[in-house]
């Protein structure tokens, strides 16, 4: 299996502060950085993407404004309003679910296996929701989002907060997935790897893997994906700041 470690950004990232020391090539000119626990940035050519921004404005301060807002849900670790308001311009298109561009007041509605484009970028909604029974209650299905990014000749898919669902192993001709994995509220590592290994991506960055009781495993679902060594395992710090978790 093809290891991908970030040990010298991580560094960076503690001397500087800056999550933008984190930023890594996911493909073509298409750059990924971590900002924090299920917030990231996407940049490829002029185009900037931010998913779930949350938190205080001024952690977003060094990286240019984007021109697109992917929201995948309304819980407080993935959607603050006022965040929103502070990073966006009065360009920026804002697309997430109906609960969530409902309480914002403004954006684009995309519902569970809607597709729009904005801005050149084919966006694809795929469902995110738990199947295990005691854990329904966090995320119901119909309600919440994952994406698929067609951008830069690169199909980019974003889990958002789901359980290895149906729809996730059946997704085709994936180059880049970031998947959640942290209990109670979606996965277990054992459910990420076994979903990252029917889904087959040519790259996988496990996120939002910070729970009540602490850290996801990474390095077990390291070894579990590494059944496949044509999946190339990119282990990224998305805790510099140590979120809260759900």
């Amino acid at each position: 299996m093809k290891i991908y470690t970030q040990a010298l950004a991580v560094m960076l990232m503690l001397i500087t502060g800056s999550a933008m020391a984190q930023q890594v090539n996911i493909g073509g000119d298409t750059m990924l950085t971590p900002i924090e626990h299920a917030s990231l940035m996407i940049q490829a050519g002029e185009k900037t993407i931010y998913i779930d921004p949350v938190g205080d404005a001024a952690r977003y301060a060094a990286f240019p404004r984007p021109e697109l807002i992917l929201i995948t849900h309304i819980h407080g670790d993935h959607f603050n309003a006022e965040t929103i308001a502070a990073v966006k311009t009065t360009d920026t298109v804002v697309i997430g679910p109906e609960n969530v561009i409902a309480q914002l007041g403004y954006g684009q509605v995309i519902k569970n296996d809607e597709s729009t484009t904005a801005l050149g970028v084919r966006i694809e909604a795929i469902p995110a929701y738990n199947l295990s029974p005691e854990r329904m209650k966090f995320h119901p299905r119909g309600r919440d989002n994952g994406y698929v990014l067609n951008l830069d000749g690169q199909r980019i898919y974003l889990s958002g907060d789901t359980e290895d669902i149906p729809e996730m192993r059946s997704l085709q001709d994936i180059d880049f997935a970031v998947i959640c994995m942290n209990l109670p509220y979606t996965m277990t590592v054992e459910q990420a790897a076994s979903a990252v290994l029917e889904l087959k991506p040519k790259a996988v960055s496990p996120y939002h893997y910070r729970g009540p009781n602490g850290m996801s495993d990474l390095q077990e679902f390291q070894r579990l994906v590494g059944e496949n060594p044509e999946i190339e395992v990119r282990l990224l710090d998305w805790y510099a700041q140590q979120p809260a978790a759900e």
